[in-house]
């Protein structure tokens, strides 16, 4: 199932295909899978697109009839009739499947990486972000389970140039304690991370920060992951799921270009990292 990496013509219209759709956990699944796999989505058998997002085949037929289609045929050819041609299978293309299981998920990576510089090409949802983020002080930084090193990564770097980062990366019944506490220090906007599987915990506390007049702004493996109705503003990327345990270097990048924006929107920024510098020089905190 090799392939060209999906254009952004061929994603935004399977983004299109479901965008106002009630659909099930399991359906959410398969519709992420069928996004990361936008090239190759026209030519999925039912049994394959099952294998990949990890359901059974009588799924991907409720799937495709939620879609309003008579089964899952009927959606294939509505792929194959939507999709660009030059976005599909090519004649010698690149095998994937022709790696170890090792290699196959660093190029299954390399294509998250590439479909989440497919998302960049319209910058502005980055930006808006990274204004909002710039904005809030304090500046709240959820990140639970699997997606507290996001978190923590973020809240790291954010410090040196943001002037009240508080990372948000425990649960338990303090939680929505602190988010409390950075809103009655003037927070105005709440970043969440948010990657499967995804913590009931998150969803609680992304439904308390709104209900105290926070805007969310998440970072989540898809836009159809369950934060997705919580999230004033959700920018996607991709994780990946060929090894016993997911890998996240799309979010992780995702949230680099987060900071990137944000620093945009501090007018001392700058100022600020060299003032770092000089205290780190001062001490000796770097042996380079």
């Amino acid at each position: 199932m090799g392939g060209s990496g999906p254009t952004p013509t061929a994603t935004a219209g399977l983004q299109r295909l479901f965008e106002g759709r009630r659909l099930t956990p399991t359906q959410r699944r398969i519709a992420h899978s069928l996004v990361r796999r936008a090239a190759d989505a026209p030519f999925l058998s039912s049994v394959e697109l099952a294998e990949l997002a990890g359901v059974s085949q009588p799924s991907v037929t409720r799937f495709a009839v939620a879609l309003g289609f008579d089964g899952y045929p009927s959606l294939r050819r509505y792929l194959r009739e939507a999709v660009p041609a030059d976005t599909g299978r090519e004649a010698g293309a690149e095998d994937p499947y022709a790696y170890n299981s090792y290699q196959q998920a660093v190029h299954a990576e390399i294509e998250n990486l590439r479909h989440l510089s497919e998302l960049l090409a319209d910058p502005e949802p980055v930006e808006r972000a990274g204004r909002l983020l710039a904005a809030s002080s304090p500046l709240p930084v959820l990140g639970l389970r699997a997606a507290s090193s996001q978190a923590r990564g973020f809240g790291y770097f954010a410090a040196k140039v943001h002037p009240d980062v508080r990372v948000l990366d425990e649960g338990g019944s303090m939680l929505h304690d602190r988010i409390d506490t950075a809103r009655r220090a003037g927070a105005e906007v709440l970043l969440c991370f948010a990657l499967p599987r995804h913590p009931r915990e998150t969803l609680d506390a992304l439904g308390h920060a709104r209900d105290q007049g926070l805007t969310t702004v998440t970072v989540a493996d898809s836009s159809f992951a369950p934060v997705a109705a919580l999230s004033d503003l959700l920018i996607p990327a991709p994780v990946g799921t060929g090894l016993a345990f997911d890998t996240a270097c799309a979010p992780m990048l995702l949230g680099r270009v987060l900071l990137e924006a944000m620093c945009d929107g501090l007018p001392d920024a700058q100022a600020r990292l060299e003032a770092f510098d000089a205290r780190a020089a001062a001490r000796g905190l770097f042996v380079e």
